[in-house]
């Protein structure tokens, strides 16, 4: 099946200023993507190129299989068959909710027009609020306005950048899951950007971690967490630490919490990966470290964040390094007391130290 939006080995720069490198994505029909990365990455800039707004260097960008970008070729935004919802909604502030989402419609007949708009209304909950001004919504109510005036016209391929960074943070994970069902009601291909990872985790379906204008690794959410390819995406995806680890006979992986359990996953050549004596640095996340009181191996609380059900613990070793552990909250330990804990992992990612 042909993907809905292609890019093969894109390049941009501002100048001598070299902001996409070498990129190249796709996202079938129905899917939802997103960029993922640090500001200045070069995410927004992928999607100035895809609707039109950037002329690209080399590579191509192809929707629905037709060439729209290259380094001689530029097809006009407007005829990308694409919609967008910006970072600051950009609604019309004279129009009512209804003439905003009508906005991109004039080439329907009047009463297709309109059975249109009503029905994008119903779809995000605004059917109450059609004949209200912009500057009469909340912010959470202006997004889904600028997301029905988006897709009323039923683009091929959605663009949303950095769409919830303008809302509080209970608002946005909310809202996210919301938008998310509707594009998924609508069978809408959607690409956004943004730095947050929470927003990543609850919109998308594959997620691209940007770094130097690159795309690090393309994959699940799932993946992206518990099987980084570099030590880039480990670092800037979750929470969690490195520990000196050393691989044994029958190559099995110490660290200082003991010898791991379930499948390690060693990012070295394959030749290399598990050569005994080998020096690793092992990532642990939160969830592999569990308190427990019966164990033998205890560590000293650092510092305690609450965070209501569960309480996240950095905790220092007999070495004096540091892990972290979540932990539910009912265990509430004060800085300074020593705490047993165990590992508990399924599956680890390991680096050449």
């Amino acid at each position: 099946m042909t993907p809905v939006i292609e890019l093969v080995g894109v390049q941009h720069a501002y100048g001598d200023n070299l902001c996409i490198d070498g990129l190249s994505l796709s996202l079938p029909r129905g899917s939802i993507g997103c960029l993922l990365g640090p500001s200045g990455c070069g995410k927004t800039t992928v999607l100035r190129c895809i609707a039109g707004f950037e002329r690209i260097r080399h590579g191509e960008i192809r929707i629905n299989g037709v060439s729209v970008s290259t380094a001689t070729r530029h097809v006009p935004t407007e005829k990308r068959r694409i919609g967008i919802v910006f970072q600051d909604y950009a609604l019309f502030p004279h129009l009512t909710v209804q003439a905003n989402v009508a906005f991109g419609l004039h080439r329907l007949p009047g009463p297709e027009r309109q059975q249109r708009v009503w029905k994008m209304l119903e779809v995000t909950g605004l059917r109450t609020m059609a004949g209200r001004f912009p500057h009469e919504l909340s912010g959470g109510q202006q997004q889904r306005v600028a997301l029905a005036r988006a897709l009323a016209p039923q683009p091929d391929l959605l663009l949303l950048d950095e769409p919830f960074s303008n809302l509080d943070v209970d608002l946005r994970e909310r809202l996210s899951l919301e938008v998310r069902d509707i594009l998924k009601t609508q069978g809408s291909t959607a690409l956004m950007v943004t730095h947050d990872q929470q927003e990543a985790f609850a919109m998308a379906d594959e997620i691209g971690i940007m770094a130097d204008g690159r795309v690090q690794q393309w994959d699940s959410a799932y993946n992206i967490y518990h099987r980084p390819s570099n030590r880039f995406v480990a670092d800037f995806v979750g929470q969690g630490v490195f520990l000196q680890g050393r691989v044994s006979g029958g190559g099995k992986v110490e660290i200082e919490l003991g010898v791991l359990d379930g499948e390690v996953q060693v990012t070295a050549p394959a030749s290399g990966d598990r050569v005994p004596g080998l020096e690793l640095a092992v990532l642990l996340r939160p969830d592999d470290v569990v308190h427990d009181d019966s164990s033998p191996t205890k560590a000293q609380v650092l510092h305690k964040a609450f965070r209501g059900a569960e309480i996240l613990y950095t905790l220092r070793l007999a070495s004096g390094a540091r892990v972290l552990s979540l932990v539910p909250s009912h265990h509430n330990h004060t800085v300074g007391d020593f705490i047993g804990i165990r590992l508990e992992t399924d599956h680890v990612i390991a680096f050449p130290k």
